[in-house]
């Protein structure tokens, strides 16, 4: 064989290494993913995670489930929930990944259908997350009036944190499907029954929204600059932070 055939050949046998190792690389990624994915499924309901990815530390997952970050061994045996921090550059991964979680669900807001009360001049916005049935929403909303009137637009989501087989969700359910859901929404935080009524609704999706927001509690109130208030605020000291003046 001369030098030129057999290097030819060599070229070509290094050529087809090179794809056989992607491909046994591409089947282990495969599997790996696939058992992480099994294991996941064991503590999480499948369809509450979002993504299943390579962190930067060889061999360790990434898994994403609304909010929450958390790592896994490729094999799927040990799971770590916790802040992964990049030594040489000081910065906390899992804390970067978690608030871009976070900027995604908050892009989401504009296209999502809400209970808004608006005000004949509106200066601000706020969004909150709401249930029916907790103390502190009913007290914030009795400030709906005082929200008004300082031309503070509200926009609420509807947030039953008992689940889908509440009676809090029954009840966002009856507000959403009402002909005046502001109104609708006024009586029944105010202790008043509604009508059973049923109609295609975006609860769920509100509380898929809270989820990936990692919202834990109502009332929560999302500021214009996407800063997240939790627990009841006073319509002044609201609009003390919307208009600057308080940090």
């Amino acid at each position: 064989m001369s030098t030129k055939c057999w290097a030819v050949r060599q070229r070509i046998i290094w050529i087809f290494s090179i794809f056989a190792a992607m491909g046994i690389g591409i089947n282990i990624a495969i599997a790996d993913e696939a058992a992480v994915r099994q294991s996941v499924q064991k503590i999480l309901p499948d369809d509450s995670i979002a993504s299943i990815i390579l962190s930067p530390v060889p061999g360790l997952y990434e898994v994403t489930a609304g909010s929450r970050v958390f790592y896994m061994s490729a094999d799927g045996r040990y799971l770590f929930h916790g802040n992964l921090l990049d030594v040489n550059t000081r910065k906390n991964l899992t804390k970067i990944r978690r608030d871009a979680l976070k900027q995604t669900a908050l892009s989401k807001l504009p296209q999502t259908p809400m209970v808004v009360f608006t005000p004949p001049n509106p200066k601000h916005t706020i969004t909150v997350f709401t249930d029916i049935d907790c103390g502190y929403c009913r007290k914030l909303h009795r400030e709906i009036g005082e929200f008004m009137a300082k031309g503070i637009k509200v926009q609420y989501l509807l947030y039953p944190r008992a689940g889908v087989n509440s009676k809090s969700y029954t009840k966002s359910v009856n507000v959403w499907c009402s002909k005046d859901r502001n109104q609708a929404l006024t009586d029944a935080k105010a202790g008043k029954t509604l009508p059973n009524l049923t109609c295609d609704n975006p609860v769920q999706k509100h509380m898929k929204l809270g989820e990936l927001m990692g919202i834990s509690g109502t009332p929560s109130i999302i500021l214009e600059n996407g800063r997240i208030l939790p627990g009841y605020v006073p319509a002044q000291r609201l609009e003390n932070y919307l208009s600057g003046t308080k940090k």
